[in-house]
């Protein structure tokens, strides 16, 4: 990847933020041929995706087959050929483990959960087992001797995420991606309906198409003073206020250091309705997380290693045995009704968003790339697994109230 100090005058497409998101888009636009700028106010991948787990778990965490679930196990099942591409690429392994994910019950109220969830995947034709105790601490010998039952989702995994914004910004070097980080993006210039061009901490810059892929701090890019006078004249209201709001939601997390001379605590991922553990290549082992309103404070805090270290001892109680290595905070990007924000405004069609994913930036990064991508190089066709996922269903619901 080219770090480029200088900011260009113009580009085919500008793509603000360089998170997984905002680089998988710009990888997808720069194969299908354009000529793309990438502007990160920090360094490329250093936020959130930096900070998560890399779980690839839609069933996992799933309630129903909604619009939501379809989009996430597409995206999981694409992971497969993504992974084999971007190694390709970039010569980065992204260690696309799909040996499966448990989900374990401790107490009745835990089971219960653990029916529904059956239920309604069986029905649906989904890939799930259920499992006994005795054939839990058969796969899994650590885990407590407290679990009473657990399912098994075969197909759900993980990958390690920071190698895998590592390989996407290789990937995007490689393929002309121009990336300028430590830059500021504060402002969309929109003229006669159209996205015309950023203000940036270095300058303007003109492009054709704009994605905006900040994550928690989508909601801080704003439009400027025309362009929120023409929408606004058009459908009433403070256009700041009609755009998607994206919030930060604070995760904090733990990491083991691997135990010497002994076999991983555990193979799988390993879910609780509480907590969760994600053992990786080198003996190291996740432990998380806390989802906390804390604005952009980045802290970890002694309440939130308290209660990830609770959560990870009612799984494996072996964890007391091993020592913490590191411990970080990322910050989610929330929306108003936990789904992502995929698309492009009405009003500004050539400004589209990628942003809002919440808990599933990792799991969601190959389809969101590929989608939102398409949309702009087929100049502004869409996939019928976008619908649900466009900006202007908010706007939709307030002119509803």
């Amino acid at each position: 990847m080219r770090n480029v100090g200088e900011l260009p005058e113009r580009a085919e497409a500008v793509v603000i933020g360089g998170g997984v998101i905002g680089l998988a888009v710009a990888r997808e636009l720069a194969r299908g041929g354009a000529e793309v700028v990438l502007i990160e106010r920090g360094e490329a991948g250093a936020e959130s995706s930096w900070a998560a787990a890399g779980m690839l778990a839609p069933q996992v965490e799933a309630d129903r087959a909604d619009e939501f679930f379809k989009l996430a196990a597409a995206s999981r099942d694409a992971y497969p050929a993504f992974a084999r591409e971007l190694e390709e690429e970039s010569g980065v392994d992204i260690e696309l483990d799909r040996t499966g994910t448990l989900y374990l019950a401790f107490t009745e109220a835990d089971e219960e959960e653990c029916e529904r969830r059956l239920l309604w995947q069986t029905r649906a034709g989904l890939r799930v087992e259920r499992l006994t105790a005795v054939e839990v601490r058969a796969l899994e010998p650590r885990v407590s001797a407290r679990v009473r039952s657990a399912l098994r989702f075969p197909l759900d995994g993980q990958v390690e995420n920071r190698r895998l914004t590592s390989a996407l910004a290789k990937a995007c070097g490689r393929r002309g991606v121009r990336v300028i980080t430590q830059t500021e993006v504060s402002t969309v210039k929109v003229e006669d309906g159209r996205a015309v061009g950023v203000e940036t901490s270095r300058g303007m810059m003109r492009a054709s198409s704009f994605v905006v892929a900040c994550g928690a701090w989508s909601s801080m890019l704003r439009l400027d003073t025309a362009a929120a006078h023409e929408i606004s004249a058009t459908h009433g209201g403070d256009a700041q206020e009609t755009r998607p709001r994206i919030e930060p939601v604070r995760g904090q997390m733990l990491c083991f250091a691997p135990a010497a001379a002994q076999s991983p605590l555990v193979r799988h991922v390993v879910y609780s309705p509480r907590g969760y553990l994600v053992p990786r290549r080198d003996g190291r082992l996740l432990a998380g997380t806390t989802t906390e309103h804390a604005g952009f404070d980045k802290s970890v805090t002694d309440t939130g290693r308290e209660a990830i270290t609770m959560q990870a001892r009612e799984i494996a109680p072996a964890v007391d045995a091993l020592v913490v290595s590191e411990a970080w905070a990322g910050l989610r990007p929330r929306g108003a009704d936990d789904w992502p924000v995929l698309g492009a405004l009405a009003d500004v069609p050539n400004l589209f968003y990628a942003t809002g994913h919440y808990r599933n930036g990792i799991l969601l990064a190959p389809l969101t790339g590929a989608l939102v991508a398409g949309m702009i190089l087929r100049q502004g066709m869409t996939s019928p697994l976008l619908e649900a996922f466009t900006p202007e269903r908010f706007r939709r619901a307030s002119c509803a109230v």
